[in-house]
């Protein structure tokens, strides 16, 4: 593939409302495909919204559902990614986001580091995923993240030794501030965080933030999307719903890997004879 061109979706859903969530998606497919998007990315938690406490139950979708089949009946005219609460046949609940294309689930991944600190609860609601994978679909390597596992540098790195080309982060990230704008500081370090693992790692990151307010907590938008040189190159910028479409040339990868072969001269080996040691192994 030459070129990806991406969609994010940055929307407000309501919350605990699945309905009219699948609705808002469906709409956000259908203008992206008119926009010639190859891929539309959603938010963390886009088709229930966040602050789902007990409703959490009454949400939950395992991946047979008609809810879910509606959006993988989607993916056959476009690749989509959205997330979910997921109900394992075990009964756990877990934040998940899927990659479908072709009527099918390519990829999903359950969100590994559950924030359960200050304003955040999903440890007392979910289960953790654990594990973290990268995947292949028309010679484009892709991994995915969800908000608090990008906080952890251990899951883009675990992604980059894997040969990503594009990272995604599905996101519900609330506007928190030290002072002055109630968004600034949040928003600030997500957009340093996306171009300096774009940079670090010599690669695409996506990162698709929704917006709105729950419980009167606002969540400040602004998705983006960094290259492999750690330079923006499109997005949402400002807090309101909005579509941006964004191409990503995959030749500019291997311009950046010669000029910066980070990931060539990386050496796991080392990184995990030191973890042996720092965590009692041999």
């Amino acid at each position: 593939m030459q070129s990806l061109r991406v969609a994010l979706a940055q929307i407000s859903p309501v919350l605990g409302d699945i309905s009219a969530n699948l609705n808002l998606h469906l709409e956000q497919i259908e203008a992206a495909k008119q926009q010639g998007a190859d891929l539309i990315i959603f938010p963390e938690l886009g088709l229930t919204g966040y602050s789902l406490k007990d409703m959490a139950l009454d949400v939950a979708r395992d991946c047979k559902h008609v809810d879910i089949v509606t959006l993988l009946e989607a993916s056959k005219s476009i690749d989509i990614v959205f997330s979910f609460v997921e109900e394992s046949e075990d009964h756990r609940f877990y934040t998940s986001s899927i990659y479908a294309a072709k009527g099918e689930i390519k990829h999903k991944h359950r969100k590994v580091y559950l924030p359960t600190y200050g304003l955040f609860e999903e440890g007392r609601q979910f289960a953790r995923g654990d594990d973290i994978q990268a995947f292949t679909l028309d010679d484009v390597r892709f991994g995915m993240m969800i908000c608090e596992d990008a906080w952890h540098p251990s899951v883009p790195y675990l992604l980059s030794l894997a040969g990503v080309d594009v990272m995604m982060i599905t996101a519900a990230g609330p506007g928190r501030a030290l002072s002055g704008d109630p968004n600034s500081a949040s928003q600030a370090f997500w957009e340093r965080m996306v171009r300096t693992y774009a940079q670090l790692f010599t690669t695409y990151v996506i990162f698709v933030n929704r917006t709105g307010f729950e419980d009167g907590v606002f969540f400040f938008g602004h998705s983006l999307v960094a290259n492999p040189q750690g330079e923006l190159i499109g997005g949402v910028f400002s807090h309101e719903v909005g579509l941006a479409v964004v191409d990503l040339p995959m030749q500019l990868l291997r311009k950046v890997r010669f000029r910066t072969p980070l990931l060539r001269d990386e050496d796991p080996y080392l990184t995990e004879r030191v973890l042996r040691r720092l965590t009692g192994g041999n």
